[in-house]
């Protein structure tokens, strides 16, 4: 007999679209203390790589230079157990430096966040900001995922 995880793990489609779906993951990183430093963030979805910026000096990244993994954390349907969906990925973890590929990844990121390509104006505040940020691209080593519709309403 398949065990209820089975029956609620979502197909490799499923995942991919519930990523593009999704807008916000919550980063979990080991902090200085040896807790864990958890944060929402943006993201961009590159196959199952996802990749987000953020402030080039902050906690979060310092905790990744030291120790170059994290876990992911995107769900919904929080309000309900039948609704619930979601993925947990452990990742390993790159830092992109490059200022030119933050500020294009910048432009990706706003386009996918505003539903158009930033005009000239937004563009250039994306660059300024840039020069601050990095990209961090979580690579999975693992994924987790379930997706309670799928129990047809039956109950926790």
């Amino acid at each position: 007999m398949p065990s209820r995880r089975s029956e609620i793990t979502m197909t490799d489609a499923e995942l991919m679209r519930f990523l593009d779906e999704e807008r916000v993951l919550t980063c979990a990183s080991i902090g200085p203390n040896r807790r864990p430093h958890l944060m929402p963030l943006w993201y961009l979805r590159d196959e199952l790589t996802l990749l987000a910026w953020t402030y080039g000096k902050s906690q979060k990244v310092r905790n990744l230079e030291r120790e170059p993994q994290a876990t992911l954390q995107i769900e919904a349907g929080r309000d309900q157990y039948g609704a619930l969906r979601g993925a947990m990925l452990e990742c390993d973890v790159a830092i992109e430096r490059d200022p030119d590929k933050v500020a294009d990844f910048g432009r990706r990121l706003t386009a996918r966040y505003t539903g158009a390509d930033p005009p000239p104006e937004a563009r250039a505040g994306v660059a300024k900001q840039a020069a601050k940020r990095v990209v961090l691209r979580f690579t999975p080593t693992r994924i987790v995922s379930w997706d309670h519709r799928k129990l047809g309403g039956a109950g926790h």
